[in-house]
């Protein structure tokens, strides 16, 4: 009996040990992730303090973190002066979007179900040069498309700006990708039962691909709402801007209103942020299961 209990200590003591082992490197993980977290906040919790200080506190030779004397001034002032529409920027940068986004998730998940799924002649040939394209620059379709959309006369229109950006190869790449991961079997169980081609992609394939479809949604929501430089060419009319051209107006040739650019930035900020929070957990379930083929 004795000699049992004694054969049985090391085993318990290294139990214990493993399990310590386990909680030391989780605590070092989470203090790591702690630390991360404080460094990528700190921009943010500066941006929203500079938008609340007044115009006296904005420049000091000591590092102020938080004002002494917060304001809403900055915020008055986008809301009230003529001269900074904030509410029709918005408006404009919140219709662009979710049109865009909605768009590109309808018209790149149908694409890239057609690629994983479908037989047809070329299609991986046409496949590989979509490819291809991810490694051109944006920069070079810029003058094929202004052409393009002032051939159209869609400049100063919404639908200049939004189709375009329907062209993107990324989305197709990436859903391609997740329906390849979907076992064959689930569309062949529906097809047995009588279900078409569309009707296996619309209540099989597509439920499935929530996470994916959430994911490329803020992607691409975040891409559009922080595009600059093709909704400049195109919107013309001040009133058709968007947000981040009305924000770089508020940047002169000589003087800068900072406390007016980072109050207009933190309202930028807000919907990107409400959207990652109501979509995150379908973002985290998209990348666990990127590796996982069925």
């Amino acid at each position: 009996m004795a000699n049992s209990v004694q054969a049985q200590r090391p085993t318990r003591n290294s139990a214990f040990s493993y399990r310590g082992r386990i909680y030391f490197q989780r605590a070092i993980l989470y203090i790591i992730l702690t630390l991360i977290a404080f460094i990528v906040l700190i921009p943010l919790f500066w941006m929203f303090a500079t938008s609340i200080k007044p115009k006296n506190q904005l420049f000091t030779r000591d590092v102020q973190w938080w004002p002494a004397n917060p304001t809403l001034d900055n915020y008055k002032t986008l809301l009230d002066n003529p001269q900074t529409p904030i509410v029709s920027w918005f408006t404009n940068s919140i219709l662009i979007a979710v049109l865009v986004t909605v768009l590109v998730l309808a018209v790149d998940s149908l694409a890239a179900y057609a690629y994983a799924r479908m037989e047809f002649v070329g299609r991986n040939i046409l496949f590989r040069i979509l490819l291809f394209t991810l490694f051109l620059p944006g920069i070079l379709f810029l003058v094929p498309n202004f052409l393009t959309v002032n051939a159209l006369h869609l400049r100063n229109n919404y639908l200049g700006v939004i189709l375009p950006a329907l062209a993107g190869v990324f989305g197709v790449f990436f859903m391609r990708q997740f329906f390849e991961s979907i076992p064959k079997e689930l569309e062949e169980a529906g097809q047995i039962d009588g279900a078409n081609t569309f009707q296996t992609f619309w209540y099989i394939a597509l439920p499935l691909a929530k996470p994916a479809l959430a994911t490329l949604g803020v992607i691409t929501f975040l891409g559009s709402w922080n595009d600059f430089l093709w909704p400049l060419l195109i919107l013309q009319d001040r009133s058709l801007q968007t947000l981040p051209i009305g924000l770089r107006s508020l940047q002169g040739s000589y003087t800068s209103e900072y406390g007016l650019m980072m109050a207009g930035a933190v309202v930028a900020a807000v919907p990107v942020l409400i959207l990652y929070v109501a979509l995150q957990r379908f973002i985290v379930a998209s990348v666990a299961s990127a590796g996982i083929k069925g």
